[in-house]
């Protein structure tokens, strides 16, 4: 559990330059510290300390700006971070929601689909312009006006819990889920919209009596490696039984696909047919890279999640 003046450092540092973090988390350490010792010298109990002297230092974020010699000032300094924060807030949903309406209302009630995505974005655009102007219009009038909100005073227990340090970020999970998303959808798609040979008609990449033995099997690796992303991300950093879970459905994956790059039965036998360099022992180069490019990319996994994950428990 992180204590208070934790939790206020953490948010003061959000707000600074990233080179600057360590210097500063320093020295704001040492002067909290300072105070709350030349408070607890003349008796006073150290809890109630730390939180008079945090309620004294005031609002992370402006001691921030302090700390980064930056004005938080758009009209003026009154209402500047309640404005900065309900705008951040009001752009974080609402064009997006404007736009998945407006979408998909393009699409079914005017009946056209081929401008649902275009229609959803321009929509989404001007309703984060109009929030942002009118947003900014009403704050500018309170601050010339000095209208008072009665808003309540900033008080320690507004801090928020210091962040775990994590090995496994969002953006990277997000991504990993997206790629094997693709990966799923890119074998059905294969076959439905397949490939345009040489002769103008079209045929599936992959073998199609795949989809009687191997493909579910492939696929069915895949969301469970989704499922290892999410498992993954909820830890926040690498297990060794995460490091042996992946390292099973990367064998799972990859030997299969090897075995069948290897003996010429991944790959439509008729549109191996089509293309003469293929016919004259192109899988083969073609099969070749791919396995040593396949186990290079799962050694180097290993490798990688093993480290971290000992990097963890050490």
């Amino acid at each position: 559990m992180s204590t208070l003046t934790d939790r206020y450092v953490a948010a003061t540092l959000r707000a600074v330059p990233a080179q600057r973090r360590a210097e500063i988390a320093t020295e704001l350490r040492a002067s909290i510290e300072d105070m709350i010792d030349g408070r607890t010298d003349g008796g006073q109990d150290r809890s109630a300390a730390e939180r008079e002297v945090l309620t004294e230092l005031g609002n992370p974020e402006q001691l921030a700006a302090r700390y980064s010699d930056r004005r938080l000032q758009l009209i003026g300094p009154r209402y500047y971070l309640l404005w900065w924060r309900l705008l951040r807030t009001l752009l974080t949903f609402i064009p997006a929601i404007v736009g998945v309406v407006t979408g998909v209302v393009t699409a079914t009630v005017d009946g056209e689909p081929g401008a649902a995505i275009g229609a959803g974005v321009v929509g989404a655009m001007q309703t984060a312009v109009q929030i942002a102007f009118w947003v900014t219009l009403v704050f500018a009038v309170l601050e010339r006006t000095n209208t008072p909100l009665n808003l309540p005073a900033w008080t320690v227990d507004q801090l928020p819990e210091a962040p775990e340090e994590r090995q496994v970020k969002l953006v990277d999970s997000c991504a990993s889920i997206v790629f094997l998303v693709l990966a799923i959808g890119f074998f059905p798609w294969q076959h439905f919209q397949p490939w345009l040979s040489g002769d103008g008609s079209r045929l599936p990449m992959i073998d199609p009596a795949l989809w009687g033995s191997w493909l579910p099997v492939l696929l069915a690796v895949l969301v469970a490696s989704i499922g290892l992303e999410v498992a993954k991300y909820r830890a926040g950093r690498w297990t060794w039984p995460l490091v042996a879970a992946r390292t099973v459905l990367d064998l799972a994956f990859s030997v299969p696909l090897a075995w069948l790059l290897l003996t010429d039965r991944l790959l439509n036998p008729e549109l191996v047919q089509r293309f003469e360099w293929l016919r004259e022992g192109g899988t083969q180069d073609v099969a070749r890279f791919a396995v040593i490019l396949t186990a290079a990319i799962v050694v180097l996994g290993f490798i990688d999640s093993a480290v971290k994950a000992r990097r963890h428990a050490a």
